[in-house]
């Protein structure tokens, strides 16, 4: 995987969508160099089906880790949780219950960029402290929460009627 390659995989991320148009205006990368790419993204794997689901451990993000982070700050969370979401690395932040404030989950490639997360994280003023879990084994990552369901239930759960 080149520069082109790792630009046009963040422009999907980004836009949330493979349209060679869209990834066009964004990167200007030549529409026809972006379907040569788009193809061989798929035959490698790193593209895993139309709605461009990325293998993290084929583009090289394959250390998942959760932080849970136990602070001390006043106010509203509202007003601490961008500090949180301007961490490199962060993919996902949650605002918590209980003793944990906020759970953070990054994909990274390698155990020095785990480091530098959690320095960044402790460095925040109001972080009094971190629990980090490393993910040995993946059982499920489903970035499509409706697939988990069976329509019967969707339907009996979500349905206005």
């Amino acid at each position: 995987m080149d520069e082109r390659d790792i630009r046009l995989l963040k422009a999907i991320s980004d836009l949330g969508t493979g349209s060679p148009e869209r990834l066009h205006e964004e990167t200007d990368i030549p529409v026809s160099t972006i379907h040569y790419r788009l193809n061989n993204l798929r035959e490698a794997g790193i593209i895993e089906n139309d709605l461009y689901d990325i293998d993290l451990e084929g583009v090289g993000l394959g250390v998942t880790v959760f932080v849970e982070l136990l602070t001390d700050y006043h106010g509203s969370h509202h007003d601490f949780e961008e500090k949180i979401l301007a961490v490199e690395g962060v993919s996902q932040a949650y605002f918590t219950m209980g003793e944990t404030d906020f759970v953070v989950v990054a994909h990274l490639p390698d155990q020095e960029m785990v480091e530098r997360l959690i320095t960044d994280l402790e460095t925040i003023e109001e972080v009094r402290r971190t629990n980090s879990t490393f993910v040995v084994s993946t059982l499920r990552r489903s970035t499509r929460p409706l697939q988990n369901y069976d329509l019967e239930t969707l339907l009996e759960e979500l349905s206005d009627e």
